[in-house]
């Protein structure tokens, strides 16, 4: 498909928000082309000839949505100002808070992952730039001093899984009458601050 005018790509634009926005109030399974076209305010067909199906334009929305989330990252993990805990306490933050804006992104990053995909958006470059970042140095001296008796991919595994499974489990949750929607969403602001805590008692900090 070629483009190349403004208009092109005001179009094209104006669908990718359109999309985020029926995404994040219906999820991807209820969400519809037509409910995108709709809230874009123009042709159906113009969706279809942009992105082809609802798969595509669920695809990038949640690769850019990707790439702002690792771009924000970058200045809390280089911040020579913060502990390793408090950069912490703001990644949780910020990833929650986009997980929250964002219901099906969780289950976007998990079929990528089973999928065996290593083609996410500058994920190569990124792995050097969290290598050679101010938080890696404090978790690499808090190892060196014997502080950390442990690998430091289990910080990671802990923090990713800590972060995502209850946005996997909260359809379940809800279905099954354990919370509703609103003492979900409570639960997650509490686990802004429990989060951090229960690492912090990890690494002894």
């Amino acid at each position: 498909m070629k483009k190349g005018t403004k208009l092109d790509e005001s179009t094209e634009e104006k669908i990718k928000e359109a999309a985020r926005i029926v995404f994040t109030q219906k999820g991807y399974a209820a969400a519809k082309v037509r409910d995108i076209a709709k809230e874009a305010d123009i042709n159906l067909s113009l969706v279809n000839y942009y992105f082809r199906s609802k798969e595509k334009l669920f695809e990038l929305c949640m690769a850019e949505n990707l790439q702002r989330l690792l771009a924000g990252n970058d200045p809390i993990i280089n911040d020579e100002s913060t502990t390793l805990i408090e950069k912490i306490e703001r990644l949780v933050t910020l990833h929650l808070d986009m997980l929250l804006d964002n219901l099906d992104f969780p289950v976007f990053i998990v079929n990528e992952m089973l999928s065996g995909n290593t083609d996410l958006p500058g994920m190569d470059k990124r792995k050097d730039m969290i290598a050679n970042s101010v938080l890696a140095k404090q978790v690499m001296a808090l190892k060196k001093e014997g502080k950390l008796d442990m690998d430091p991919m289990h910080l990671v595994m802990n923090l990713a899984g800590m972060m995502l499974f209850p946005f996997l489990a909260r359809q379940r949750f809800i279905k099954n009458g354990a919370i509703n929607e609103t003492e979900f969403y409570q639960m997650i602001q509490e686990r802004k601050k429990l989060i951090p805590l229960w690492i912090g008692q990890m690494i002894g900090g």
